[in-house]
């Protein structure tokens, strides 16, 4: 921690890096410390954390999907695209754990990516509606007006939205296209393959034809 201290304190005063051959006398190392203390003084806390580390994004396999990791989020805002997703994050799984919500996030998001679906997120998730058994997701023909009733509920899929919009790694569902909840079995889980279950929900991808059991 000292050599990365000293290096960003190096580079803001014009000092020599610690990669150099030459050495300090002992009367000198208090006249650097003093130096790095006033160096770091300047560097915005923003960008002294993003040096050390602290800001730097987790790959997918190290995130926790727990309440610090999205605490850690910014707030959720945006666009329609933005907007699509948060409703339907909110009315599809805001009973669900986050990690949960993350996974259903990703299976509407991997359908925009595929060439079988809609190639925007309101298209995937407004797919059918208005025809009689076609929806794809329940809340958008059920005859219901959708309303947010539970604000602090909102904020927190609104987060995890922005979060899957940024880039978040799709890492969870194995490339799922679809999901249901473990009380029913629609026809189409029985020739899809099943890649995990998370919480209330099973996912499945579709391009391997074997289920598994």
């Amino acid at each position: 921690m000292r050599l990365i201290i000293a290096g960003i304190a190096a580079a803001i005063l014009g000092l020599p890096g610690h990669g150099a051959k030459a050495e300090l006398r002992p009367n000198e190392v208090g006249s650097l410390i003093q130096l790095e203390r006033k160096g770091l003084k300047s560097v915005p806390k923003g960008t002294l954390k993003w040096a050390l580390g602290a800001n730097q994004p987790k790959s997918a396999g190290s995130i926790d999907y727990d309440e610090a990791w999205l605490r850690s989020l910014p707030n959720g805002k945006g666009g329609e695209q933005f907007t699509c997703l948060a409703e339907a994050l909110y009315f599809e799984a805001r009973g669900e754990s986050i990690k949960g919500q993350v996974a259903v996030a990703e299976v509407i998001l991997n359908r925009v990516e595929s060439n079988k679906f809609p190639n925007t997120v309101c298209g995937v998730i407004n797919q059918g509606t208005g025809r009689k058994y076609a929806c794809q997701f329940t809340y958008t023909c059920d005859g219901r007006a959708e309303t947010v009733g539970n604000p602090g509920a909102y904020a927190r899929v609104a987060k995890i939205a922005k979060a899957m919009l940024s880039g978040l790694p799709h890492k969870l569902t194995g490339g799922a296209t679809y999901y249901h909840t473990t009380a029913v079995r629609p026809n189409w889980s029985r020739v899809f393959a099943l890649t995990t279950t998370i919480g209330v929900h099973k996912f499945y991808r579709e391009d391997t034809r074997l289920s598994q059991k």
